[in-house]
């Protein structure tokens, strides 16, 4: 399973898949083992879209709770997130856009709420935008997008 590229804006999050009921889950009081709060994000942007050849696009960016690796998300045309816990088994993603604090957990397939604070950035800088780099995005991306 992948995990959903969703906002939590109204404080409902997703448990399974994206064509599943919302429902609140808190992470409060629940054990969230493998995130390490100290390790910094790998990059602002997707590290992997970055380093391709040729260099690619993203459209919104997840950062690894365990590495810190900074991937896209699952509409982005690479999918470089879920790529990434595949290779590595890496359990936690956190949004890494502004103003959202969600973890998606790949083992148990929940996305919650919030998470262990991690250390800054948090997110990628605001003037970055979405989707991204803006120079590389493509005039028709919108159908480049996953669903």
């Amino acid at each position: 399973m992948h995990a959903p590229d969703v906002r939590t804006g109204l404080g409902l999050v997703a448990a399974g898949t994206q064509d599943e009921l919302w429902r609140p889950v808190q992470s409060r009081g629940r054990t969230m083992e493998g995130i390490d709060p100290e390790v910094p994000p790998s990059s602002p942007g997707c590290a992997d879209c970055t380093s391709a050849d040729p260099p690619g696009w993203w459209f919104h960016l997840r950062r690894c709770g365990q590495c810190g690796h900074v991937g896209c998300c699952d509409s982005s045309p690479s999918q470089h997130a879920s790529a990434h816990h595949a290779a590595t088994g890496h359990r936690f993603v956190r949004s890494f856009e502004p103003g959202e604090e969600w973890f998606w957990d790949y083992d148990e397939q929940v996305l919650y709420d919030q998470g262990p604070e991690l250390v800054a950035p948090v997110s990628r800088p605001p003037e970055q935008g979405a989707p991204a780099p803006a120079d590389r995005v493509p005039a028709d991306w919108k159908r480049h997008l996953r669903r």
